[in-house]
């Protein structure tokens, strides 16, 4: 059952396209700057521009916006932004790691009519799924999520399919999945490799597991998608940097702190215990 509510909170805040002729990169920048400003302040009203009825969710919840991590300054060491003019999107990547308390988070907020209509953010820190924000942050600050050249970008179905091939797999291990090599996956503050060529993302997969109610945000730009998901009744975010047509990086947020059937977290945890962690 709470696997199910998992579903159905997933299907009500599913997104509704938004087809405003005048959703730029810039606009949406602009509005994803406001997020991390928002944050850094502690002052939820700094993000802007807000529908007067938007939706907000924390790890998949309804939330209150005034009182949510918002609420909190953040010391925010680490942000990066994925904008998806075709949906009026965006992703935000963000890491405190030397505040008060540490935090890696994941914000995916969408536009209608040129105004946020709805927030999904998901909020990890010390408890969940190998959670490292120093980790985190050293390893995501090396990364090159820089933007692809035109002439070598690949379309939007060609991102979407390497990284829902990735997510398949978790489930019928015969997927073919576009490994790129090097690859390199940060698993909460744990990485696959060290930075060098010999960098691999294809191990340490878990089988038997359906990560489920998948919401996509693409940038082809940087050849990203991030997609929010149901880790067997757990909140979790893969994102991914395609490059072309294979993968490249893989970072994954998950929430433990959920309420969740001790069955789901059974699974759950037993899926994860295939990963490597070193």
């Amino acid at each position: 059952m709470p696997e199910m509510l998992s579903i159905l909170v997933f299907s009500i805040i599913t997104p509704v396209v938004s087809f405003a002729g005048n959703c730029t990169r810039e606009f949406l920048k602009t509005s994803a700057d406001s997020l991390v400003a928002a944050q850094t302040a502690g002052n939820p009203e700094l993000l802007q521009p807000k529908s007067n009825n938007f939706e907000y969710h924390e790890n998949f919840a309804e939330a209150s916006f005034t009182a949510g991590i918002l609420s909190s300054p953040l010391k925010v060491d680490h942000n990066r932004h994925s904008l998806d003019t075709t949906q009026c999107a965006t992703y935000t990547e963000i890491v405190s790691a030397t505040g008060s308390k540490p935090y890696v988070i994941g914000v995916q907020m969408y536009f209608t009519d040129n105004v946020i209509s709805k927030v999904a953010t998901l909020i990890t820190t010390t408890g969940d799924w190998l959670f490292n924000a120093t980790g985190t942050l050293y390893w995501a600050s090396r990364e090159d999520w820089s933007t692809i050249p035109e002439e070598k970008r690949d379309s939007r179905d060609v991102i979407q399919a390497a990284a829902e091939a990735y997510l398949n797999l978790f489930s019928d291990n015969s997927t073919v999945v576009p490994w790129g090599y090097p690859c390199s996956r940060l698993e909460g503050g744990m990485y696959t490799g060290n930075g060098g060529p010999n960098d691999r993302c294809d191990v340490g997969i878990p089988s038997g597991v359906s990560l489920v109610s998948r919401r996509y945000v693409i940038d082809e730009t940087a050849g990203a998608v991030s997609v929010f998901l149901s880790f067997s009744g757990l909140p979790d975010s893969h994102e991914f940097r395609i490059e072309g047509g294979k993968l490249r990086y893989v970072h994954t947020i998950t929430v433990l702190s959920v309420r969740a059937n001790g069955k789901e977290k059974m699974r759950a945890r037993k899926a994860m215990a295939t990963y490597p962690t070193n």
